[in-house]
């Protein structure tokens, strides 16, 4: 398994001296709501360091708030205007990817990685390598570079907890049965705002239309995610880098409430799943609390208001980049890097209203036939060669797309 015996209870628990906590990705949705839960409990947390990309005043805020021993902010010109936000206060200060990475080495128990995209691939690895525990909310690290992940992991005898609200799910749902013996393994996606859109209409969507998410609050790059799809592909590798499925027991079904997250099916035919309301905290409090629980001001289920909850399958021709993703799965090797870090750029373009939505999932197809002719879609054996591939894909995808490479990435919160 990717993480210790749940009955090793040898990391610090809220119950006993405060546990030290790193943030990485602050400003971001995720990192947002892990702030709102370590504000709420200053018994329990202490913040060694938090990270973001070039919110100064975001990060500066939340700096004052959890105050913790460091801060970092990707953008090294970002540096004098930190610096000056937190004048007065015994917070250090340190720009660019060096200091994220520094972030991330700071002493502590738990490392939240909530960095969006490849981004945070670096930084997360370095945790890992130290021996440190990470609750993970970053999909793309298994993604781009799953197997060198889970070696480290496995090496250092450290947890990876799973923040993605699906692999949270499986992971409760799972309850220390024995892998062998699991059927099926489900993740839901609620559909996004296109779930009963004709393709014709979801291939002319705009970039409004696909912000607008009817169930969850994230980040832009991850809701145009849902919105195609393509989310739903990069946690079903995910999963079968986090819990060691192979790509034939991994399914997805649509279930337009989000209230099941995760489900899992066993050989006796019983089926357990992960319900909770649509709100990070729960994961985030159960990543943070483990392996106790952590009380979180979260909507609770109220199932005769609910009623009904409804299920179905998935329409691979409306959404394609689903069936592109689990493709990419299916032919192993190191296909989802190429499919990654060739998403991450068109979704760059459709944000910039440089291609249509459809152009999307093309551009990634595309992508993954290159690699694949060319040779450069091998398994990476270790972070280096990931990120290699990750930099040679997303050149030429800038390239191809018209997309800027910008001194910051946009995806760092």
């Amino acid at each position: 398994m990717l993480f210790r015996s749940t009955n090793d209870c040898s990391q610090k628990s809220p119950s006993s001296s405060p546990r030290r906590i790193s943030l990485l990705g602050a400003t971001g949705s995720v990192g947002r709501s892990t702030v709102d839960l370590l504000e709420r409990n200053p018994d329990l947390f202490s913040v060694s360091a938090i990270a973001g990309g070039k919110d100064v005043e975001g990060l500066a805020d939340i700096a004052r708030r959890v105050k913790p021993e460091f801060v970092a902010i990707f953008d090294e010109n970002a540096y004098a205007a930190l610096k000056e936000a937190l004048a007065g206060t015994n917070i250090q200060v340190g720009a660019g990817p060096a200091a994220v990475i520094e972030a991330a080495l700071r002493d502590a128990d738990l490392i939240v990685s909530a960095i969006v995209g490849a981004a945070g691939v670096e930084p997360t690895h370095a945790a890992l390598a130290a021996g440190k525990d990470v609750a993970l909310a970053n999909k793309e690290c298994l993604v781009c570079a799953g197997a060198p992940f889970m070696r480290t992991a496995r090496q250092k005898n450290v947890r990876l907890l799973p923040v993605d609200s699906e692999h949270n799910a499986i992971f409760q749902a799972l309850g220390g049965e024995d892998p062998d013996r699991i059927e099926r393994m489900i993740v839901t996606a609620s559909g996004g705002p296109f779930r009963t859109w004709s393709k014709e209409q979801i291939a002319e969507a705009t970039v409004e239309q696909a912000l607008n998410h009817p169930n969850w609050a994230m980040g832009p790059k991850i809701t145009v995610d849902s919105a195609g799809m393509m989310n739903k592909g990069l946690e079903l590798i995910e999963a079968h880098h986090l819990f060691g499925v192979p790509a034939a027991k991994l399914e997805v079904v649509v279930h337009p409430q989000s209230i099941v997250h995760g489900m899992v099916a066993f050989s006796d035919g019983s089926v357990t799943a992960g319900l909770a309301a649509p709100d990070m905290r729960v994961p985030i409090a159960h990543c943070l609390g483990f392996p106790e629980r952590l009380a979180a001001p979260t909507p609770r289920l109220d199932f005769a208001k609910i009623a009904t909850l409804t299920f179905e399958a998935p329409d691979f021709d409306r959404f394609p980049a689903l069936r592109i993703a689990l493709d990419a799965l299916a032919q192993g090797g190191g296909l989802t890097t190429v499919l990654n870090a060739a998403n991450e750029i068109a979704v760059e373009a459709f944000l910039d209203r440089r291609i249509a939505f459809s152009g999307i999932a093309h551009h990634v197809e595309e992508a993954c036939a290159i690699a694949l002719r060319e040779g450069y879609a091998k398994e990476p054996s270790t972070i280096d060669e990931a990120l290699d591939v990750d930099r040679l894909v997303r050149a030429r995808s800038r390239k191809k797309l018209a997309v800027s490479d910008p001194r910051v990435q946009s995806t760092i919160h």
